[in-house]
């Protein structure tokens, strides 16, 4: 058994089985032969009504569900709730998709050699689906990676952060309890060298893959021809904020988006550029709402930041602050371990742009502010880095808007708004080394099927 801690106090919480190779196999196989038999596939309405069930048994376990997210993964309780709202909502997005997934009429008759024919294609599930999760959402990144793959009619197979696997399990287990059979949505837990070898199997169609670059380009370079993929990885999220931004928005947003879950998400705020005739104020402002925050377990209510996952992330945050400190860098807030699995919210003021935090993607509970004079110089720092995900402005000039929007590299621009914003029906895609393809749940949706084409001549 794999036994799973409180990141805060490490105590033991819970367990979840093992899984050798023949286990795996065993998946696949199970796995693969549904995909291949065609009277076993489910109609939509069927998936339709699963899903459904499994929406309801969700919401009548709210509570539990939130206390484990906060609990596996110290995201404190306030923003689990949130995230197990997210996770039923994003159920009702796979239902509504369900519902839309058709395929287009192609015109013949553009040249002689298509005249008299029909075409048309419709859309079919792309087979075994095999989906490698993170530990930061450790339920609405499962229902994204599992519950389109069950809306569009793929078997699925998905192993979660070794760190926070109880809310998959349960995901699934839920999965089961609405009337899916266990064959058409799988959880297991193997070691490192037997997820690579389920991942790069020839059975897998289609890999979902929610984690750090070094290993999702890895195991994408191991998939066997033919398997699609998407990939979501992480960035070094900027800001800019220009002279007439109003900070009474700007500096909450950007103490949300950059301290959220203590920085653990792909598209936390890490790198604001902010103008020179308001730095001061704008870092100060935002050093005393990082000071302010109450760090601590996650169960608990009054907690606003939780642990790191685990305590060598802890060390390795401190270093990377030491070493910027070390280079210049004034630390306006934190800086220092609150224990062996807790960091200070931190603001750092402008730390070298060689620094290791200021081009590495932090994943701890860090900001970096920057002053700069010349907006083009600000950004062309910001798209200087090998990473591109979702990036922000505040400010009240439209004109200053646009000019951002059209040069900083980044798949979304959010405009009065912080980085990590998201909703589960938009596109979410990393660039460049961030990731591969598009995420959001009907995107998807998409990938995870195939459009098929029939021409009748006649």
């Amino acid at each position: 058994m794999h036994e799973v801690v409180n990141p805060f106090d490490l105590s033991v919480i819970g367990s979840v089985p093992t899984h050798d190779w023949d286990a795996v196999d065993a998946a696949l196989d199970r796995a693969h032969r549904l995909a291949r038999d065609r009277s076993q596939w489910k109609k939509p309405h069927q998936r339709a009504a699963i899903l459904h069930r499994a929406m309801e048994i969700m919401r009548a376990r709210r509570d539990h569900l939130a206390f484990q997210i906060a609990n596996e993964g110290g995201k404190p309780l306030i923003d689990a709730r949130v995230e197990v709202d997210r996770a039923i909502n994003g159920m009702e997005l796979c239902i509504h998709e369900i519902g839309s997934l058709r395929g287009t009429e192609i015109p013949m008759g553009l040249t002689a050699a298509g005249d008299g024919r029909l075409a048309w294609t419709t859309r079919e599930p792309i087979g075994v689906v095999v989906a490698v999760s993170a530990f930061n959402h450790p339920l609405n990144l499962i229902v994204h990676q599992v519950a389109p793959a069950v809306a569009v009619g793929c078997p699925v197979i998905v192993k979660p952060s070794a760190d926070t696997p109880l809310s998959c399990f349960e995901f699934v287990s839920i999965l089961h309890e609405a009337g899916l059979e266990p064959g058409w949505a799988q959880a297991v837990q193997p070691p490192r060298d037997v997820s690579e070898r389920m991942v790069s199997d020839s059975r897998v169609a289609f890999f979902s893959f929610i984690g750090s670059a070094g290993v999702g380009w890895s195991l994408r370079s191991k998939l066997a021809p033919g398997t699609r993929c998407a990939l979501e990885h992480g960035g070094v999220a900027p800001v800019i904020v220009d002279p007439s931004a109003n900070l009474d928005l700007a500096v909450p947003s950007i103490a949300k988006g950059g301290f959220y879950h203590s920085g653990q998400v792909c598209v936390s705020v890490q790198r604001v550029f902010a103008h020179a005739s308001i730095v001061d104020e704008l870092s100060a402002r935002l050093a005393a709402a990082a000071t302010a925050l109450k760090v601590g377990n996650a169960i608990h209510e009054d907690t606003e930041c939780g642990p790191l996952i685990r305590p060598k992330e802890v060390e390795r945050v401190a270093k990377w602050i030491d070493e910027a400190r070390s280079g210049g860098a004034q630390i306006l807030s934190g800086g220092e371990k609150l224990s062996d699995t807790t960091y200070a919210p931190t603001v750092l003021l402008n730390p070298l742009v060689d620094a290791t935090i200021s081009r590495n993607e932090v994943f701890g509970p860090a900001v970096c502010v920057y002053s700069y004079s010349d907006v083009d110089a600000a950004i062309a720092q910001a798209n200087s880095l090998d990473v591109a995900f979702q990036a922000a402005i505040f400010t009240n000039d439209l004109a200053s808007a646009m000019h951002t929007y059209r040069n900083i590299d980044a798949s979304a621009v959010m405009v009065n708004d912080h980085t990590a914003f998201r909703t589960d029906w938009m596109p979410f895609a990393g660039l460049r080394t961030s990731g591969h393809g598009v995420g959001g749940i009907p995107y998807t949706c998409h990938e995870m099927t195939i459009e098929k084409m029939i021409v009748i001549r006649g």
